[in-house]
């Protein structure tokens, strides 16, 4: 990975994130030598521009910053570090240092999960329910769709205390369903947010009438 590190003097920013929740956990600077021992040690480190030494993020609370991934910036003078953090990253005792709190954002998930039903598409491991769906084909997996919104329907109209045990069986084959026929349920989302837009439904009357006008 190509670094400048002349432009400021010996030093470039690195940007701290959360490989997990995405949230910004911090912003220091860091020269060669830095860098060098964050890669041999896993723990991101840092140049004091106060102190003018090298400081390793928990060496003293415990609460490390462990390297993940790094990336450089297109021009190379700025890096992106992902870690796992070991506790809050402020000095201050917050999470983050513009005091956020650092909690994962359930929604982000789903992503995970498509990316796992993908893996089991690609890899198709013995024993595996997803695996099952797959092989009995799109008929089979569409009328399980089919089965847990009913069953969905069901809880919420009867006034269980499981609606979100269904829904979430729902979603799943539902997810299952939509890779078979490749798509991903980001597809989903990105019909949402062009269903969202307040002009959405003229677009789309627009869009049919010049259709049928061919």
């Amino acid at each position: 990975m190509e670094i400048d590190f002349k432009k400021m003097n010996g030093l470039v920013p690195a940007i701290i994130q959360d490989a997990t929740t995405r949230k910004v956990l911090m912003l220091g600077f860091m020269n060669q030598e830095a860098y060098e021992k964050t890669l041999s040690t896993g723990h991101v480190t840092f140049w004091s521009r106060t102190r003018n030494c090298l400081w390793t993020k928990g060496e003293t609370s415990g609460n490390y910053l462990n390297l993940v991934d790094m990336k450089s910036d297109c021009d190379h003078d700025t890096l992106l570090i992902q870690v796992h953090p070991d506790g809050p990253t402020c000095h201050t005792g917050t999470d983050t240092c513009w005091g956020e709190t650092n909690d994962l954002n359930p929604i982000l998930f789903l992503t995970e999960l498509q990316d796992f039903i993908c893996r089991r598409k690609e890899e198709m491991p013995e024993g595996s329910y997803t695996t099952k769906l797959f092989r009995d084909g799109v008929n089979r997996i569409a009328q399980k769709v089919g089965e847990e919104a009913l069953e969905t329907v069901i809880e919420a109209t009867s006034g269980g205390d499981k609606l979100t045990y269904e829904a979430s069986d729902l979603l799943y084959h539902l997810i299952v369903l939509l890779t078979d026929q490749g798509l991903r349920i980001e597809d989903v989302v990105k019909e949402l947010q062009m269903r969202h837009d307040p002009e959405w439904d003229k677009k789309r009357r627009q869009a049919k009438a010049a259709g049928e006008m061919k």
